[in-house]
């Protein structure tokens, strides 16, 4: 049962990247899947998150309308579409699974996510 994420890469300011996330082991329709990062000296941020009953998504300020996430149920993967971005995006960036809707006690709380993937490296630079 786990997560894993990929994609990352080194790009250039202003440049694209998508990140995928494959669940094995466990379908995602019945769980909210959120995108964290976490950079140098650092704490963990939640950036996105779409839910399990509806798809609904959530972005955090730092990413609104520069990334979008969403799912392939048949695939069993979640993607975050990465665009325009800029040298403090990059960061180590993890996907978590969560049984709770993405509003329920805070899209982002930790404690919500009992599945993390490894992460992969994202650095925005020129």
């Amino acid at each position: 049962v786990q997560l894993q994420a990929s994609g990352g890469g080194l790009v250039q300011p202003g440049g694209s990247l998508r990140l995928s996330c494959a669940a094995s082991g466990f379908t995602t329709r019945s769980y909210s899947i959120a995108w964290f990062r976490q950079a140098p000296g650092k704490e963990r941020e939640g950036i996105s998150c779409i839910s399990n009953s509806d798809s609904s998504t959530l972005y955090a300020d730092s990413v609104q309308g520069r990334f979008t996430i969403w799912r392939d149920f048949p695939k069993n993967m979640v993607y975050l579409e990465m665009s325009n971005l800029k040298p403090e995006d990059s960061a180590v960036y993890y996907c978590a699974a969560a049984q709770y809707h993405c509003s329920a006690y805070g899209p982002f709380a930790r404690w919500k996510y009992n599945r993390w993937g490894q992460g992969t490296q994202v650095t925005v630079s020129s």
